[in-house]
Parts: structure tokens; sequence; C-alpha cells
């Protein structure tokens, strides 16, 4: 099962930019997202891109009916302190780490992070523009 950082969702919503089909494929092939990406993502459509708050809602809307959305649980946070903790990452990235694995998820894909990590040595990331 494939695990989408927030950053493949801005490209796959970014008209012209040459990554948009990548991340459109990805996005194709299926996947897990959690509810910090989704919220990572409505950050930054309004910031960002100043999209008005209708626009935000209807692109989360889209990737809800696209993707599966994991719970962001206490779990979740223990985890993420744990793997920032071991591998040295920022707490946001070890986030949505932990929650990919308790997805059993066995890829992540996201240009944020080293391409080609192996995490709890059963979850590998992989950055889909390298």
């Amino acid at each position: 099962m494939n695990f989408i950082d927030t950053n493949i969702l801005v490209y796959a919503a970014e008209p012209g930019d040459w990554n948009r089909s990548i991340a459109a494929q990805v996005i194709d092939a299926g996947g897990i997202v959690s509810v910090q990406v989704l919220n990572e993502l409505a950050n930054v459509l309004r910031s960002k891109k100043r999209l008005d708050w209708n626009e935000v809602v209807e692109a989360l809307d889209l990737v809800i009916d696209l993707l599966d959305v994991a719970p962001v649980a206490l779990d979740t946070h223990k985890l993420a302190i744990d793997l920032a903790r071991r591998y040295g990452i920022h707490i946001y990235d070890a986030n949505i780490l932990a929650a990919a694995l308790l997805a059993d998820c066995d890829t992540l894909y996201s240009e944020d992070m080293q391409n080609g990590l192996l995490v709890e040595g059963r979850l590998r990331v992989v950055n889909p523009f390298a």
C-alpha cells in the first residue's frame, strides 16, 4: 500500500507544472493520506496558493474521494516521537512516517524526505520526481 505526502497532492493541483503528471500517476495508483496531510494541504492551498475556502474544501473533498484517510491518534504521536528521535527527523515528517507505518504501507511517496530511506525495515521513502 502507498502513502502519499502533501507535496505530491500540491503538485497534482498545479496546472502547467512539469511534476503534475507524475503526481497524478501516483494518486491514480491509489493509497492513503493522513488527516495531517489534509491539514497541510489546506494550509498550502490557503496560504501559498491563495485559494478561497470553497476551493480548498473542493480540493480536500476530491482527495478524500480518491484516497483512503488514516486518522492521527495518540499511537501515531507516540510512534512519531520515537521515529524523530531515532532517525533525527523533523516531528512533522515523523508523523507522516508513523501514520504510514500504522496503516501498513510499504511505500511513502514524498519529495521532502530522503529518497530510498528504509524506515523500520518495511517502509521505503520514494521521491517520484527523482
